[in-house]
């Protein structure tokens, strides 16, 4: 047994003496930092994962000392299974291509993310429905794809035979957790209708897709697909913000779940603009007397916005590193 032991240690040692030995032979391509980089993006060019830059930011943090910030002329070592940033080399300028010369850039796809239609988002005062599900058939309490619904918008309104509708319910008005002011009623979606028969100032429908169960006192807006691409984009002008919601209530997030955000049209966010969400660093302070002043900022995730209102919009958590919680803060930065 004991032989076995030290068989086996020896092959891990070997193992890892030739990863070492592999790392080091390893010839890394050497590429400048061009405007519009961005960690997420490099990470995805060079080793194929997007969600990499924590460990690209967090292996380089002398160099980067803010993950929003990487300059034009930064010079990168690229291997195989990291990216290293070349200390001493801010100043510099991206030369121009030499015909023949290995090029360290390649061409990837333009990062896209596509919505399910399923996200929600915070209604407004300034937005309003289209009307409402007045009625089911038999007076059912709830209904589902192909039931019978009937709707308080006909001929008068201009709804026409064969129109169709998103069906929403209105849940919670939601508060700002800092100013404490009323954002908006959260909305989550639960199906589509189509209108079969009409009159003056009701119509007859029939539930074409549900999400959700369907009850009267939903309300409708004019359909629009909602299974669209979003493409990444950097941001034209730097944002702050918060986390005012979440879309399952929670007061926790993961990637792959939804927040709903105090930033809209009226502040200049995109859509599939990226923003990182923040935490400031708090200090034990039994470790020290003297005031030190701002700590840089704890990176705990990523998020991009692929809904908007004029002051909120709906984003989805694409990386979490740590937890992320309703009330953080959320920032994105000008490419400059």
């Amino acid at each position: 047994m004991r032989r076995i032991l030290i068989g086996l240690i020896v092959m891990c040692a070997c193992g890892a003496a030739g990863r070492a030995a592999h790392a080091a032979a390893e010839e890394p391509t050497m590429y400048v930092i061009q405007k519009g980089d961005t960690l997420w993006g490099l990470s995805e060019r060079f080793i194929r994962d997007p969600y990499y830059w924590p460990n690209m930011w967090a292996g380089n943090a002398e160099d980067i000392t803010n993950p929003h910030f990487i300059f034009p002329g930064q010079k990168l070592r690229i291997f195989s299974d990291r990216i290293e940033i070349v200390t001493g080399t801010p100043g510099m300028v991206a030369r121009p291509d030499v015909p023949g010369e290995k090029k360290g850039e390649e061409s990837v796809p333009e990062k896209v993310y596509t919505t399910s239609g399923g996200e929600g988002f915070l209604m407004e005062t300034s937005r309003k429905p289209a009307g409402y599900i007045v009625s089911t058939y038999q007076n059912r309490q709830m209904v589902g794809e192909d039931d019978i619904v009937y709707v308080d918008v006909g001929k008068t309104h201009g709804v026409k035979v064969g129109d169709r509708f998103s069906i929403f319910r209105k849940m919670d008005a939601i508060s700002h957790p800092i100013s404490n002011l009323i954002l908006g009623n959260k909305v989550i979606p639960l199906g589509t209708l189509q209108i079969s028969e009409t009159e003056e100032k009701a119509s007859k429908a029939i539930i074409t897709n549900s999400y959700m169960e369907i009850s009267p006192g939903a309300f409708i807006a004019p359909y629009r697909d909602k299974k669209r691409e979003i493409p990444l984009r950097p941001a034209e002008r730097d944002f702050a913000g918060y986390i005012v919601e979440t879309k399952s209530g929670n007061a926790t997030l993961a990637a792959g779940d939804i927040a709903y955000l105090d930033l809209g049209q009226a502040h200049g966010i995109e859509l599939g603009v990226m923003l990182y969400v923040v935490r400031d660093v708090v200090p034990d302070r039994k470790f020290f007397a003297a005031p030190i002043g701002k700590f840089p900022k704890d990176v705990i995730g990523a998020l991009v916005v692929v809904e908007m209102g004029r002051n909120t919009s709906t984003a989805l958590v694409v990386k979490s590193i740590d937890t992320v919680y309703r009330g953080d803060r959320v920032e994105a930065k000008q490419v400059r």
